[in-house]
């Protein structure tokens, strides 16, 4: 390994350190964007109407593990795209970190790992405010380490996902961008309902097959309550790899492309 090498991994551990700890010190409003929408729907769909009884017993334990998925890739997404808006718009600090001594590749990186770092830290504080708000939740813990990660994975995802969207779009339609994709991406990524069961409404079956996060949510759901109908894992865990390295690939092109202008 040649001394500009080192240099360059000593630097880019160096530029993601002090991402992370900048999240540390805005904690308390990092938690608030990350948490207060999935918390909101939860407490929704799987408390109130439940209570009420216009939901099945149990669809609180079939929801939870879909809010864990949904969090791991919005997440990561927002946290990818929106700060790269501003760098490359408003604050201009991108400059500061083109001028650090690794490649712009390495840039891009960077900034997809730590929207991915933050959308896995937001799904893992889930899972305790799950079980404390629903109860008992009977899940099948030998599926764990798939669980784990179907959400290491969707939160790669996002932050790829984010990368493109972030590079690609124009800081003055960021906006109209996000009002037009969020909502369909939240509602057709099978994190409020099991995909295999949409065989009567074959045409939003095939429209959630193209949402990354449904491969999240049917990952997480048939490793923690395999008795419930999902996709098999190994199609989850195919199309997230595909997907990771397919947007990761877009993201870097147009990162590359908004640097070098």
């Amino acid at each position: 390994m040649t001394g500009t090498t080192q240099s360059s991994i000593r630097a880019f551990w160096a530029v993601l350190g002090r991402d992370v700890f900048v999240t540390g010190r805005e904690m308390p409003s990092f938690l608030a964007q990350v948490l207060v929408q999935p918390v909101a729907l939860l407490f929704i769909f799987g408390k109130v109407l439940g209570q009420l009884g216009y939901t099945q017993p149990g669809y609180a334990q079939i929801l939870l593990p879909g809010m864990i998925a949904l969090n791991s890739f919005l997440v990561a997404l927002q946290n990818t795209s929106f700060p790269l808006v501003l760098d490359f718009s408003f604050s201009r600090e991108i400059e500061d970190r083109l001028l650090a001594p690794l490649p712009i590749t390495w840039v891009a990186v960077e900034k997809m790992l730590f929207g991915a770092f933050r959308g896995l830290f937001a799904a893992l504080l889930m899972f305790p405010i799950g079980l404390l708000m629903l109860g008992n939740v009977a899940w099948d813990l030998s599926g764990l380490p798939f669980a784990v990660l179907c959400m290491v994975l969707g939160s790669l995802v996002g932050g790829a996902v984010g990368l493109t969207v972030g590079a690609a779009v124009p800081p003055r339609r960021i906006n109209i961008m996000f009002a037009v994709i969020l909502a369909p991406l939240i509602f057709t990524g099978a994190s409020q309902f099991p995909w295999a069961q949409l065989d009567q409404l074959r045409w939003f079956q095939v429209v959630c097959a193209f949402n990354p996060l449904t491969y999240v949510s049917e990952g997480m759901r048939g490793a923690l309550l395999p008795n419930v109908p999902h996709m098999a894992p190994w199609v989850c865990l195919l199309a997230l790899l595909g997907a990771c390295v397919i947007f990761g690939a877009l993201g870097i092109k147009f990162f590359l492309r908004r640097a070098l202008d």
